[in-house]
């Protein structure tokens, strides 16, 4: 009689892309659903130069980190965040991943994201787009519009963490 050999299931990994410019807590909520469907997430921080961001990639990389990890929602989750410059398609092919996590907050954003998971798929057909949508709480954030608040000197302590406000503050000399 054969025994059967119990087959190891293959750890389902995603991708979740940006800038993160910086980062909110929008992002840190669809990190933390996405951690409920994935059972590796990698938080792949673009480059973006042409985007002529507040902070550098590492400094990006850094924030994103520290609230990774003081995020108790996350504790024990298994993620990493990298920089990345290259085709988003290449990285997502280089880390392993089968999955680009993307969150919604509006119509405008799902136009956008649409076109984007078609042409990602076209690139890489074996690569699925999953859309989160944004909780109604944070469906108004975005980092363009922290990062306005923050030049202005307003206060952005709702929609990001105390390290990414005081970072803010700091940049801005508030």
């Amino acid at each position: 009689m054969a025994k059967s050999k119990a087959v190891a299931a293959t750890p389902l990994i995603g991708v979740y892309p940006g800038t993160f410019d910086p980062v909110t807590l929008g992002h840190l909520d669809i990190i933390e659903r996405a951690m409920k469907v994935v059972d590796h997430l990698v938080v792949g921080v673009a480059d973006s130069p042409s985007k002529r961001p507040l902070f550098s990639v590492k400094k990006r990389v850094e924030l994103m980190k520290i609230d990774v990890a003081n995020n108790r929602k996350l504790k024990g989750k298994s993620i990493d965040v990298v920089p990345f410059g290259e085709l988003l398609m290449d990285f997502v092919t280089r880390m392993n991943a089968r999955v680009i996590v993307r969150g919604l907050r509006a119509v405008s954003d799902f136009e956008y994201e649409f076109q984007m998971a078609g042409m990602n798929s076209y690139l890489n057909e074996k690569i699925e787009t999953m859309f989160l949508m944004a909780q109604d709480k944070h469906q108004f954030i975005s980092s363009r519009f922290v990062r306005e608040i923050g030049r202005l000197g307003g206060d952005i302590t709702h929609f990001v963490t105390p390290n990414v406000a005081k970072e803010i503050r700091k940049r801005f000399g508030k």
